[in-house]
This record gives C-alpha cells, sequence and structure tokens, in this order.
C-alpha cells in the first residue's frame, strides 16, 4: 500500500510555516542582541542604546556600546552562527546524532594549530584562523578515516573522535605547561571566553565566517540527498565522497573560525541542531538558518548572562554553556540517541 504524497497546497502550507518560524527566530536574535548590549555592570536603557547606535556620535553610552559591548556581542552571534552550522553539517555527513565540533574532535584540531601559532610562532598571529582550518579539518579526516570500515560507523566515529580529542587536548596542555609565559587567559582559551573581545577579533573571524556560512545554505540540497543513504545519494547523481569532503572542509572553516577567536567553547553544536530539528524538521534548507539563527542567539544569551550574573566579575561564557550542554547530553543519551548511533 502506497502513502499518499502530500498535496501542493500542505506543502506550500508547510514551506509558510517554516518561513515563519524562521522569521521569529530571526525577530528573537534582534531582541537578545539588544539586550546583550544593554547589559552589563553598566546598564543601559534599551532606548539608550538604540539612540547611541543610532543617533549619538560621542557621549558615554556611545563609547561603551561601540567599543566594548557591540564588538563582542558580535562576536558572540558569529559565534553561535558558526558552532551551530558546524555541528549540524557533522551530524548530517556522519549520520552521528551526537556529532558535533566539540565531541568529535574538530575543535580540538583547531584549538591544537591556534595554540600552536599563538604560542611557538607568534609572529605569524595573523594566520590564526587559516591554521585553526587546517588544524580543524586535518583531525576531521584523521577521525573520519579511523572511522571508515565498509562505511562509516557512527559509534566508531565517536569513539575515534573522544581518542583524538584527549590525545590533542593532551599535546596542547604540555605546550601550555613548556611556555606559560606566551599565552595570555590560558584559561579562557581551554573553556571558551568572550571576555574582551574587540573589533579586532570580529573583523579577524567575519570573512571566514561568511564564507563557512555561504557556502553551507548553498549545500544544503545536496546534504539533503546525502542523509538519503550513500547508495541512493550515488544513483541521483551525486559524487557521495566528495561532496562529504566538501562538506567536512565548511564543517572545519566554521568551526576554526569561532575557535581561533573565542577558544574551545562546547555543546553548541550539539544543543542548536537537535533542538531546531524539533521545531523545525529535517529539512536542510531550513534546518541551516534556523540553526544559526538559534546559535547566535543561545551564545549572546549565554554571554550576557556570564557577564551580569556574579557582577563586577565575570564567568567565561563556556561554563554556562557547560551548565546547559552536559544536562542535554545526559538526555539524549537518555532518551534513546545511543540506540540510534548503534545503528539498532
Amino acid at each position: 500500500m502506497v502513502a499518499n504524497k502530500p498535496s501542493p497546497e500542505a506543502l506550500n502550507q508547510k514551506h509558510k510555516q517554516k518561513i515563519a518560524i524562521i522569521g521569529g527566530l530571526g525577530l528573537l536574535m534582534l531582541a537578545v542582541f539588544i539586550a546583550s548590549v544593554s547589559m552589563g555592570a553598566y546598564h543601559i536603557p534599551i532606548k539608550e542604546v538604540l539612540k547611541a547606535i543610532l543617533i549619538d556620535k560621542d557621549g558615554l553610552n556611545r563609547n561603551i556600546i561601540w567599543k566594548i559591548r557591540l564588538p563582542r556581542t558580535l562576536v558572540a552571534a558569529t559565534t553561535g552562527i558558526c558552532l551551530s552550522l558546524s555541528g549540524g553539517i557533522l551530524q548530517g555527513v556522519m549520520k552521528n546524532p551526537l556529532a558535533s565540533p566539540n565531541i568529535i574532535g574538530v575543535s580540538s584540531g583547531a584549538g591544537l594549530a591556534a595554540t600552536i601559532t599563538l604560542v611557538l610562532l607568534p609572529k605569524y598571529a595573523y594566520l590564526l584562523t587559516p591554521m585553526a582550518f587546517l588544524g580543524a579539518f586535518a583531525t576531521t579526516l584523521i577521525i573520519y578515516i579511523l572511522s571508515w570500515k565498509d562505511g562509516v560507523n557512527p559509534l566508531r566515529m565517536i569513539l575515534s573522535g573522544i581518542a583524538i580529542s584527549s590525545f590533542v587536548g593532551a599535546i596542547i596542555n604540555t605546550i601550555l605547561i613548556f611556555f606559560p609565559d606566551r599565552v595570555h587567559n590560558t584559561l579562557g582559551f581551554t573553556i571558551g571566553s568572550l571576555s574582551a573581545k574587540t573589533w579586532i577579533h570580529f573583523h579577524l573571524m567575519w570573512p571566514y565566517a561568511m564564507i563557512g556560512v555561504i557556502m553551507a545554505l548553498l549545500m544544503s540540497k545536496k546534504i539533503n540527498i546525502l542523509m538519503l543513504g550513500d547508495e541512493i545519494a550515488a544513483s541521483l547523481g551525486l559524487k557521495v565522497e566528495g561532496v562529504r569532503m566538501i562538506l567536512i572542509g565548511i564543517s572545519s572553516v566554521l568551526a576554526a573560525s569561532a575557535v581561533s577567536v573565542v577558544g574551545m567553547l562546547g555543546f553548541v553544536g550539539l544543543i542548536v541542531p537537535h533542538m531546531m530539528r524539533i521545531i523545525i524538521g529535517s529539512d536542510y534548507r531550513y534546518l541551516f538558518p534556523a540553526s544559526a539563527l538559534f546559535g547566535a542567539c543561545l551564545v549572546m544569551g549565554c554571554d550576557t548572562v556570564a557577564r551580569t550574573i556574579i557582577q563586577p566579575a565575570e564567568l567565561p561564557v563556556g561554563i554556562i554553556m557547560s551548565i546547559l550542554g552536559a544536562p542535554f547530553f545526559l538526555y539524549l543519551l537518555r532518551g534513546g540517541m545511543m540506540n540510534r548511533v548503534k545503528g539498532k
């Protein structure tokens, strides 16, 4: 018995609903952005925030917003976008519901390359993001090769990622131990921190982030085909391994642009794609924009909490993300995700 296909009217209605959800997420992102710029040790009313951004040319509020809060908030938003899309790509390419840049080891590879650049090759600091990309891509490729045996096994992928991530983490810690005087804010880098981020940091990451985002959106239809399975995808004319390598490269660019500036911020790439699948479905044409918008909201919101919860001091945003991410990870395990990982 063949199931009835949805009518064009039903498909159009679902399309409109998903576009409305994406529009709502866009408005939510704008609201969180304004709240993030407004809140801090020195509170600025939202009316004054808008005035300082759009009208004022000078003044205390203008200086605080433009020199301190606005670049930090933009870095937070860009980080959320990059890590969310990177996690969504990895989960699709590897058919692994637990894949994310920090769990699989992509962030560790980018972190190792960034650490080597900052500590051992400081004169090449301007190449930080490209070096982080090379580290992320190489690590992901190694994990992919190690997990390949007559196809990619999701459980083997996780175990390979954990092993490589632990090994890379040991190398990073060794470098930091031998050269402690050359590393500033080491704790913030290893956990993930947005402290003291300026326009320099935003300008360092946005070109790579923009390239990664555009490429991810352009590849959304191909990843939908890839999700059908390798045999079906190949029968539809998709060059499976080539597309998979391109997507891994895009994921590495996105993760590297975030890690090179913010550090090894965890759980964003795991939480956001899962939450958006529940809300908007698994079609990557909608999942990518939704994940990008909600990822920006999540990191900006967590950074706002990190800045305000123990004023006048602040926590690294990575601590807030870990508090949220660890219970969510356990929820996924208890919710039957491990059965899917094992292929049951």
